[in-house]
């Protein structure tokens, strides 16, 4: 039975997707729900999986190109196995004879057919990066045509580089040093989160304010109970929890950093739901804490380690990543020591923080070492006055610095 593949429904507020992966080849045997292709959007990458046990019998749309919702991408055949396509495979032998004579001929179709021009552009990306000659590379796609997996797999056995042309004495002298270049296309993703700072700053009065903070006691209450705190919840202790505690207290405190501007309107948000910035192979992306006052530290760190394996195996959902009253970003754990967030609309403040480090500093007259943390709210100056800004920073630096007042909530 042929069945289409289609491209799932599609987010609100998303018009397209692109094919960022296919997993199977035409007549490759798939069980049910097997994934068949990655679709990335502007947000997330959606998997659409085998409808049945069978075979894809033909794809409609290579890797790269772009889709719309419930556009046809395959077609499959329910029930066929790994030789559902031997009508195509008999083609296929056909066809690798004729070139033979062909090439007695002088004809140079198979050639021209591995030509830039029809290359898709996951293979014309891999083709670029390691400097091939399409030419050199064995293609089996439909027609001769070169595929993703032709060229890894002969980059995998060792194909080498074209070599260059040779050059006449009267060429100019080069560098002895290397001096390559590669052009590889933005992800959708990467596009969106460019569009996205860049409207955050031609949109919002940005300005950023600083504090440092002594860390001494989180870091000796982690250390004290971190073993029996992993032993108890199933997680890890980590600072992010009592940032996340903190921040919520200030924003109570200051409901104008969870505010945001809409229109000629100011929207103050009666509830704190907070993104947490963290890092994947496709970029930056902000889940999203849900209700994150009624979240204990326990909770925190589960959910926030949750959304970093997804993260990594790109599996968050848009609903996942939808909304936010503010951010929290930690360059630390890159090595920052002092950086200013760019706020995400239409969010009005971001909190940063940076890498923790012992520093000496003068507390009741004399000079002591403690671990020292440099932090950043960079606010969107319209509906943030320098006073909420900066007693907001204040406040998440007394909590951190004296964490029982977030038991106590005072």
């Amino acid at each position: 039975m042929a069945i289409e593949i289609k491209v799932p429904v599609l987010p609100e507020s998303v018009a397209d997707a692109t094919i960022a992966t296919w997993h199977v080849k035409p007549g490759e045997a798939v069980s049910r729900d097997q994934n068949l292709v990655d679709i990335e959007t502007d947000k997330v990458v959606l998997e659409v999986v085998a409808p049945e046990d069978g075979a894809i019998s033909e794809i409609l749309k290579d890797e790269g190109d772009t889709v719309l919702q419930e556009e046809a991408i395959a077609k499959f055949e329910a029930g066929a196995g790994g030789g559902a396509s031997a009508s195509s495979d008999d083609s296929s032998d056909e066809k690798k004879e004729a070139p033979k004579s062909d090439e007695k001929a002088g004809d140079n179709s198979t050639e021209s057919s591995k030509d830039s021009d029809v290359l898709s552009p996951a293979v014309r990306r891999l083709v670029a990066e390691h400097n091939l000659n399409p030419s050199d590379i064995p293609a089996t796609g439909k027609s001769g045509r070169l595929t993703k997996e032709d060229v890894e797999k002969f980059i995998k056995d060792g194909g080498k580089k074209s070599a260059p042309a040779a050059k006449s004495s009267t060429d100019a002298p080069v560098s002895a040093g290397l001096r390559e270049e590669k052009r590889v296309p933005m992800t959708r993703l990467r596009k969106m989160i460019a569009t996205r700072l860049v409207e955050a700053q031609h949109n919002a009065a940005l300005l950023t304010t600083f504090n440092d903070i002594n860390m001494k006691e989180v870091v000796e209450l982690r250390a004290r109970y971190k073993e029996q705190f992993e032993k108890i919840h199933g997680t890890r202790l980590g600072f992010m929890s009592f940032f996340v505690k903190a921040t919520v207290e200030a924003l109570k405190r200051f409901p104008a950093v969870n505010a945001s501007i809409d229109g000629d309107d100011i929207v103050y948000h009666g509830y704190y739901d907070i993104g947490v910035a963290v890092s994947s192979p496709r970029g930056l992306v902000v889940p999203v804490l849900r209700d994150a006052d009624t979240m204990s530290l326990a909770d925190i760190e589960a959910k926030i380690r949750e959304f970093g394996q997804k993260a990594r195996d790109n599996k968050l959902t848009v609903e996942e990543m939808t909304g936010g009253t503010f951010t929290i970003s930690n360059g630390g754990v890159f090595g920052s020591l002092m950086a200013t967030p760019i706020i995400n609309p239409p969010q009005s403040g971001i909190l940063g923080m940076n890498r923790m480090e012992d520093r000496p500093v003068v507390i009741d007259g004399e000079i002591v070492i403690r671990p020292m943390m440099n932090v950043a709210l960079s606010y969107d100056h319209r509906i943030i006055d320098g006073r909420e800004s900066v007693g907001f920073l204040k406040t998440i630096k007394e909590f951190i610095e004296d964490p029982a007042r977030i038991l106590l909530d005072v």
